[in-house]
């Protein structure tokens, strides 16, 4: 079944209950996570050599056990749960990523996040991501703006409003460098960059004004990696799309991110599309038939 929210349907949502709940919910995550943080956890390796630990499962299973508890009728995406497909039926779907940036957890350098979005009709209107080193708390969703929950304090979050992106800042992955992103970088005139880990971190720059856009464009992202961040992004004011600008999609039966993601301010999302485009297809990459 196919599903897609339309932009005037989502402004009608109220989520209030769902952001409260999935704000705690990510606390408590965090907290399991500390534990093998500041303790050891072991480490496997998933097929593709990606690694997964202790952290990753325990803190899988409680999120997904209190969601399942809370909204029973809706739908489940986990990356570290087997996905049966029950969820293509559901219009709401809840998807997960307990532990992103798992690499920056080994490497004990704090820049790793806890995901929680939530899709409706196919767009992602509610996203928290929790940094369990720092225990900032971002949380946005449709119609009720961002927010960083920090020591306390409630910041309300807005992406900048830069048009010149040559005075742009640049957030880069730490553990995913790729020489087309330098090429990109290049080709827009940016000189201000800033690495982070974690997809939810680097949006989380930009929605702080710390950072104006993200540009990963390889097929590497799937689904949990980036719908709460989208719906973060899009409730601080900025956009994110793929590399031809056309809007994700998610709750489908394949969860990759096949055209790649662009994430910005919102200032120039057109702007920045159209030369990452082309170099995309300069670099022999082609829309919707999958870069690798």
């Amino acid at each position: 079944m196919t599903f897609f929210m339309a932009e005037q349907q989502i402004k009608t949502l109220d989520l209030t209950q769902e952001l409260e709940f999935v704000s705690k919910l990510a606390r408590e995550a965090a907290t399991i996570v500390n534990t093998f943080y500041i303790g050891s956890s072991e480490v496997r390796y998933k097929p593709g050599d990606e690694p997964v630990t202790e952290a990753d499962r325990s803190a899988n299973q409680h999120i997904v056990e209190r969601i399942r508890a809370r909204f029973p009728e809706d739908g489940l995406l986990s990356e570290e749960s087997k996905d049966d497909l029950a969820r293509l039926d559901n219009s709401r779907v809840w998807i997960v990523d307990p532990l992103d940036g798992t690499k920056e957890f080994i490497a004990r350098n704090g820049e790793f996040s806890i995901m929680i979005g939530l899709v409706v009709e196919g767009r992602a209107v509610l996203g928290v991501v929790q940094q369990p080193a720092t225990s900032l708390l971002y949380a946005g969703a449709a119609g009720h703006g961002a927010y960083l929950y920090e020591d306390g304090e409630r910041i309300r979050l807005t992406a900048s409003n830069f048009a010149d992106i040559r005075n742009m800042t640049m957030v880069s992955s730490r553990s995913h460098r790729q020489q087309i992103v330098d090429r990109i970088r290049a080709q827009l005139n940016i000189t201000r960059e800033r690495v982070s880990g974690s997809a939810g971190l680097k949006v989380g720059l930009i929605t702080r004004q710390l950072a104006d856009l993200y540009i990963h464009p390889s097929p590497g992202c799937k689904e949990w990696d980036l719908c709460a961040p989208q719906a973060l992004l899009e409730a601080a004011g900025g956009r994110m799309t793929d590399c031809w600008g056309n809007p994700l999609r998610y709750n489908k039966r394949d969860v990759r991110a096949h055209n790649g993601i662009i994430a910005t301010n919102g200032a120039v999302h057109d702007q920045v599309v159209e030369v990452v485009a082309s170099i995309c297809e300069e670099f022999g990459y082609n829309q919707d038939d999958g870069f690798w």
